[in-house]
């Protein structure tokens, strides 16, 4: 059915799914997923009041804290006055679009979007990641789905790590330095500094800098930079990436898509010509690695 020319996705478990957990799960459960969740709070966004209702009562099953909007303008306004820790925001909305909303959040913050879209063009969707989205999911989809992926991004990214993002270092935010601190090669894997030519990858902060600036990456971008740093020369498949950042294997060859966009973002902000990487390599037919840690005679292997 469906509203002004707009089609509505509800299959039964989407409509039901909730009211079956409150009437069948195990009570018990229902308070831990509360207790553990409290302190998490998501944004929803969409124009269609039912799929809003059940969205909403879906994640406070779950034991989120839930806000919820109807249009653009509206979704900018609880996110400034609530800050929340994760967006739920459909493409197409009335007043501002998906995408607008997306931009304007992403110019601040870096806080995990979630993009819902009924639109199937491959491209709409790479657009949306072009724009700073962390994932999208297709309608129609079962809430099951969307709370393992709320529930992955939120494992990647920790509680609190909303922060707004600093391209550059300002004077409330001194530069990080291009010297790594000392004993930075006895720190363990994951709790140091690495130093790429002129880049310093900081993992104890999850920061990047050149020359003494910050360099913004989104928590999805430096969690990919990561996992292509972490054994330095091997070859990570796109289906092992998606995976590992996203917590769900490629189901088509479409889903991989997402990991195309991200490794073209993660250039464009570290490499100096994004069109002949350097750091970060493709390899035709099965994904991408970065270069060896021996081939730049300044790295600090974390």
């Amino acid at each position: 059915m469906g509203w002004g020319g707009k089609v509505i996705y509800l299959d039964d478990e989407f409509l039901t799914f909730y009211l079956y957990e409150l009437l069948n799960q195990n009570f018990d459960v229902l308070i831990e997923k509360a207790t553990s969740n409290q302190m998490t709070c998501i944004l929803v966004v969409d124009d269609e009041p039912a799929v809003l209702k059940v969205l909403v009562t879906r994640l406070n099953l779950a034991g989120y804290e839930v806000m919820s909007a109807q249009d653009g303008e509206q979704a900018l306004e609880v996110f400034h006055r609530e800050s929340p820790d994760l967006v739920v925001l459909d493409v197409m909305l009335p007043k501002i679009d998906g995408f607008a909303v997306c931009r304007r959040i992403r110019a601040e913050s870096c806080v995990p979007i979630i993009f819902l879209t009924a639109l199937e063009a491959i491209s709409e969707r790479v657009a949306g990641l072009d724009l700073g989205a962390d994932d999208y999911i297709s309608k129609p989809f079962s809430p099951k789905e969307l709370e393992a992926r709320i529930a992955t991004i939120l494992r990647r990214v920790g509680p609190g790590a909303t922060v707004v993002e600093a391209p550059t270092a300002t004077a409330t935010t001194p530069p990080a330095s291009n010297t790594p601190p000392a004993g930075a090669r006895d720190v363990p894997a994951g709790q140091g500094v690495m130093k790429l030519g002129d880049l310093v990858v900081d993992t104890n902060r999850r920061q990047v800098s050149r020359g003494g600036e910050r360099i913004g990456l989104t928590y999805t971008e430096f969690s990919l930079l990561e996992l292509l740093f972490r054994e330095p020369g091997r070859v990570v498949p796109r289906a092992e990436i998606l995976e590992q950042l996203w917590g769900y294997p490629p189901r088509r060859a479409a889903d991989l898509r997402v990991v195309d966009v991200y490794v073209a973002r993660l250039r464009g902000k570290l490499e100096p010509d994004p069109r002949n990487p350097e750091l970060i390599l493709t390899v035709r037919g099965i994904g991408y690695a970065s270069q060896r840690m021996g081939e730049f005679p300044t790295a600090i292997a974390s």
